[in-house]
């Protein structure tokens, strides 16, 4: 089998174009810039199999540099993508019958691909569409200290900036979404107007077994898990499991999604397993210190989005499962990581919950018609499912509530919020009002479709007195109607009105060319578009002022990373969030992929890290 410093990256050409793949500047790499990649295994039989499928010749296996960092070489001998540079594969210690079963288990695996590849992927599960351009996986990065700095930064930005995403450590066999790569932190650390960087892997209990096999093992929920051959892998993971080759006991997610900083804790998190604590150092590196159950209290996975109260400081978390009842449940931590008991949620089945909110008094939980059905799986189909007769809804549940029965639900028809921004109470008209994004069609992120998606910044109005909502576009204005996903309102204000949300640009979707300032209350936009060939991800709002006191909600700045698809080149902007003016731009010494959700935290908050 291949190791995690022996893997390979097939060179290949594809029957179309993809937009979506763009080419390094001869300045960065030394040489010609490459074409497009396809992840495959390498051993003889394997490439073979693949240049049946793809039409092309063994020979062209090369180590590929688009997928490495932008400073190396092209011509360099360089280690694989998502390897740490001079690590060992270490061969696991197996008896005489593991390796028996190991081998009987490759071949049965071998024969499974030879059947996947007898069909074209969807571009929902194919890694050259998922993982190609700057969506591909790079190294990891130990810290650079005293990056190039234009502008000034703003002497109230001292402490880190973190933001995670998905970056597998192997080629992908098989299928494989965005989704399911491993959980990279990349962490920009500034103080007195200086800035380092760096980036590292979250080393979870899949990431450290597939590190030690020196390829990737475990299902991916996403790009795998589909129809018979999904449920063939799954019985051949637990197969694996049974052998004592693979444990899934200790976990099987990613920590790839969100990030939370909770007393004196760093949280990378997936909604597939409990969160992993990452510690920064002094220095601005980061280090893996375990997967973290609160002491043992958090028996169950927990989603990627929890909630903390700006005043209470408490933290609101949910849980979902796809296979047994209860299929949801809420839960919340006190400020010192006291766990609340679980509040089991009645579900008449499990249903995709990526995000909720909270009010000053309410957790605003979505119900809606994306939802997990594993028997689609026998009748050849994906588990993710949109089911068109069920209506949407939200529930409404006390922050304080013991028991689940006291949920109320209203519903709001034909409505699927990936992300939700904020929520509030408006007590003279007995109203909760949710800020969110409406995305269709709902399931087109897990399953291919014609139709191009939207996501609509919409105001939702739920009446607790009579059970009715209304749904409305907050942007009136067609000529500003945008994509917007991926964002938030001042952290400060959360749970209470707010009237600004900074929010990507998602355009070309699933690029981000900028983000947008929205006035919730009249639907006034403002953009900041990155520049040409530039694209980002997730906008930072880092307050500086006090709403509360002061009343300067969009007082602070917007951090995000950028990069060049030009020039191949990252930074970080920081931008003026009350003018849109950029103040700063910290250049990065290597490739920063376009990822998911960040958080700041400050060096206050550092000085008290357990």
């Amino acid at each position: 089998m291949t190791s995690a410093t022996t893997g390979n990256w097939a060179k290949v050409q594809l029957h179309r174009p993809l937009s979506a793949l763009h080419k390094y500047n001869k300045d960065h790499l030394g040489g010609s810039k490459p074409s497009v990649v396809l992840p495959v295994r390498r051993s003889d039989h394997k490439v073979r199999a693949a240049s049946n499928f793809l039409s092309i010749d063994s020979s062209s296996v090369i180590t590929s540099p688009s997928l490495l960092s932008p400073l190396q070489s092209a011509n360099k001998q360089v280690p694989p993508v998502g390897s740490n540079s001079g690590a060992n594969h270490v061969s696991p210690q197996w008896n005489i019958l593991q390796r028996a079963a190991s081998m009987a288990f490759d071949a049965i695996e071998d024969a499974l691909l030879a059947k996947e590849r007898q069909q074209p992927l969807p571009k929902t599960a194919d890694p050259r569409v998922q993982i190609a351009g700057n969506f591909a996986p790079v190294p990891e990065q130990p810290v650079c200290q005293s990056l190039l700095v234009e502008g000034a930064i703003p002497e109230s930005i001292d402490g880190v900036y973190l933001r995670n995403g998905a970056n597998p450590l192997h080629s992908p066999v098989a299928g494989h979404h965005f989704f399911d790569g491993d959980g990279m932190v990349h962490a920009v650390k500034i103080s007195g107007g200086e800035a380092s960087y760096a980036c590292r892997f979250t080393e979870t209990n899949r990431f450290a077994q597939e590190k030690q096999l020196g390829r990737p093992v475990f299902p991916k929920a996403i790009g795998e898990l589909h129809g018979h051959t999904g449920i063939a892998r799954l019985m051949l993971f637990y197969a694996r499991g049974l052998f004592g080759l693979v444990d899934h006991r200790a976990g099987m997610g990613v920590a790839n999604a969100g990030l939370v900083y909770f007393n004196g804790r760093l949280l990378a998190m997936s909604e597939d397993d409990i969160p992993y604590h990452v510690r920064i150092t002094s220095s601005g590196d980061l280090e893996t210190v375990g997967r973290f159950d609160f002491d043992g209290q958090l028996k169950t996975s927990m989603i990627a989005h929890p909630k903390i109260d700006p005043e209470t400081k408490e933290l609101y978390a949910l849980s979902y499962d796809v296979v047994r009842k209860p299929y949801l449940k809420f839960f919340k931590f006190s400020p010192d990581g006291i766990k609340s008991p679980d509040v089991e949620i009645a579900l008449k089945e499990p249903t995709m919950m990526h995000d909720f909110a909270i009010t000053e008094n309410f957790v605003v939980i979505p119900d809606q018609q994306v939802v997990f059905k594993l028997e689609e799986m026998i009748r050849g189909g994906s588990p993710v499912v949109y089911k068109k007769d069920k209506v949407s809804r939200f529930g409404l549940l006390r922050k304080n509530a013991t028991n689940g029965d006291d949920i109320v639900w209203v519903e709001c028809p034909e409505t699927f919020c990936f992300h939700l921004w904020n929520a509030w109470e408006e007590p003279e008209t007995d109203e909760v009002v949710v800020i969110g994004s409406c995305m269709t069609p709902a399931d087109s992120i897990f399953n291919e479709c014609d139709e191009d998606l939207r996501s609509v910044l919409s105001e939702i109005r739920l009446n607790l007195k009579t059970g009715k909502s209304t749904r409305s576009p907050i942007i009136r204005d067609g000529a500003e109607d945008v994509n917007l996903e991926a964002g938030m309102v001042n952290r400060n204000l959360l749970g209470r009105k707010t009237r600004y949300a900074y929010l990507a640009v998602a355009e070309p979707w699933p690029k981000v060319s900028g983000f947008a300032k929205v006035d919730l209350q009249t639907g006034e936009v403002k953009k900041f578009i990155y520049g040409s060939h530039k694209y980002g991800g997730e906008p930072f709002f880092l307050p500086t002022g006090n709403p509360v006191v002061d009343g300067t909600e969009d007082e602070g700045h917007i951090l995000a990373f950028v990069h060049d698809e030009e020039t191949w080149r990252s930074e970080l902007m920081i931008v003026n969030a009350s003018t849109l003016k950029i103040e700063a731009s910290v250049k990065l010494p290597s490739r920063v992929p376009y990822g998911f959700h960040g958080t700041f935290v400050g060096s206050d908050e550092l000085t008290k890290q357990q």
